[in-house]
């Protein structure tokens, strides 16, 4: 720790995020990130980063919302350390065993009566995952790149291999712009994936990416698997880089049955039923979320593998070639664990590929530039994924105090669809996606006015007269909600004034998605 600096406080941190929270503006919101990053020691800016991520570097503490219901007094004064706050997570998170929930409430407790409000409320939202305060992935790595001086395209290169911006703070701070320059693919550490930004069709995607050709993929509903094999021994890691390969052991088997010697491939794991056709996302979902009775989930939802990319084989990193010399190599690879798909420069076939894909179930496709690079980590033109989109017109039922920038906003919407049965609504959702600060404003004083009991609690019931059109990726089977059945990506599209909640969608129409 370096003496001649003062640490770095909780309070630092709080009233960094509140700067961020507070403007639209990417760079003011980067500046005010780099500011702090350039006052935190080596052992300090990794847990900065992380906690103004909206991460815990712990990943998880054993601490839920009911434990965060009743908090000490707050402290009148910050006194509270950075350091002493991961300590302290750090022992949330080691408690195990007998007495280990009466240590954990004992040392939240402590924690929390040290925290200032403000500060207990910042913890909480981080605690519970519920951080959203505008510093984002993109934000964040902007403003390591300004606060160590280093070019952005070294600092988003670094953060793809070393996997987190945390990491990529740490050395930074530590070895500045030749260690960055060092981070490489390491067989055995997963590496960010490569994300697809969206298109309504098609043929709105190959034109984005002019006029080369293309690899059409299909998009499957089940979970993203980045695979390696070192020394002959698989590991399995999830899109947001858990590793999972107890849970997965069909994924282990088909790559560690593959030829050669070292890999990392990025594919998809998906339960599919007897006639091929997927399995609702639950259902792969709740396959793959333990390792508790594996035997028999394998026997009732045996996953299937598909890969549909390779970054390294045999010695040989393939970040950096294209996608089609690396659909050669995986072809070459892998045949019989390829994703369905189609390399094509015929807009119409690639439209017709979507479609046969879609009716057999799938959620649609990816269309990716066959001359692009793998850019891990960030959503560009390389990959495009093509989903059909459904609408919905339902009712606000309730809507929820908003956090964060959105504080003194009537923010997140408890969605209803409308039941003939009973008469009324039930509820199949909520959404916060999709809504300007115009939008913001306006329900705020639209549902302040359709308050049923005020709106001094949390969550504000609503008179279900409201009508809104939603735009979904799909809906799933659910045990949450009573009719059954749960919204997936809901985002709000606009406030329908010209309907009353008697044209509302109904259950059964919504069901009827499943």
């Amino acid at each position: 720790m370096d003496e001649s600096r003062p640490e770095v406080m909780l309070a630092d941190v709080v009233e960094a995020s509140r700067a961020v929270a507070a403007t639209h503006s990417r760079t003011a919101k980067t500046q005010a990130l780099a500011d702090l990053l350039t006052r935190c020691t080596p052992e300090e800016v990794g847990t900065v980063v992380s906690h103004l991520s909206g991460v815990l570097p712990q990943r998880r503490l054993g601490v839920g919302f009911r434990s965060l219901r009743d908090l000490p007094e707050a402290a009148q004064t910050p006194t509270l350390t950075v350091l002493e706050v991961d300590a302290a997570f750090e022992r949330l998170a080691s408690a195990h065993g007998t007495g280990s929930t009466a240590s954990r409430r004992s040392e939240l407790r402590t924690l929390m009566s040290r925290a200032t409000s403000a500060e207990q409320q910042f913890l909480r939202d981080l605690m519970t995952g519920n951080l959203r305060q505008g510093a984002l992935d993109g934000v964040v790595l902007a403003a390591i790149s300004t606060a160590y001086a280093i070019p952005a395209a070294t600092v988003r290169r670094a953060a793809m291999l070393a996997g987190t911006a945390a990491e990529v703070a740490t050395l930074a701070a530590t070895g500045g712009h030749r260690a960055l320059e060092e981070v490489a693919l390491v067989v055995g550490r997963p590496v960010r994936p490569m994300l697809a930004a969206s298109a309504k069709t098609t043929g709105e995607a190959a034109e984005s990416m002019g006029g080369g050709g293309l690899i059409v993929d299909g998009k499957l509903d089940g979970i993203r698997v980045q695979v390696h094999r070192r020394g002959g021994e698989v590991s399995v890691y999830t899109r947001s880089l858990d590793e999972i390969t107890d849970r997965v052991p069909e994924v282990v088997e088909a790559v560690a049955a593959l030829p050669g010697g070292d890999l990392v491939v990025d594919g998809e794991a998906i339960v599919l039923r007897g006639d091929g056709r997927p399995e609702p996302f639950q259902v792969t979902g709740a396959r793959t979320a333990s390792s508790a009775d594996l035997a028999g989930l394998q026997a009732r939802m045996p996953l299937t593998t598909f890969l549909f990319d390779v970054l390294h084989v045999g010695g040989r990193d393939l970040l950096d070639e294209s996608a089609r010399v690396r659909h050669e190599v995986l072809l070459d690879l892998a045949p019989h664990l390829l994703v369905p798909r189609l390399l094509t420069d015929d807009r119409a076939a690639a439209e017709q590929f979507f479609a046969d894909l879609v009716a057999a179930g799938h959620e649609g496709v990816v269309v990716k530039d066959a001359d692009s690079p793998y850019a891990a980590g960030r959503r560009g033109s390389g990959w495009i994924k093509v989903k059909p989109v459904h609408t919905l017109d339902l009712v606000v039922l309730a809507v929820e105090w908003g956090s964060g920038r959105r504080v003194g906003s009537l923010s997140n919407i408890h969605l209803g669809a409308r039941d003939p049965a009973t008469g009324g609504f039930t509820m199949v959702g909520k959404t916060f996606k999709g809504m300007t600060d115009e939008v913001l404003a306006w329900q705020t004083k639209r549902f302040t006015e359709l308050a049923v009991d005020g709106t001094d609690g949390w969550v504000v019931p609503v008179k279900p007269e409201q009508v809104v059109e939603i735009a979904i990726d799909g809906v799933q089977r659910s045990s949450r909600y009573p009719g059954g059945v749960a919204l997936r990506f809901a985002r709000v599209l606009r406030y329908r004034d010209d309907k009353t909640a008697a044209d509302a969608d109904t259950i059964d129409t919504v069901r009827g998605l499943l």
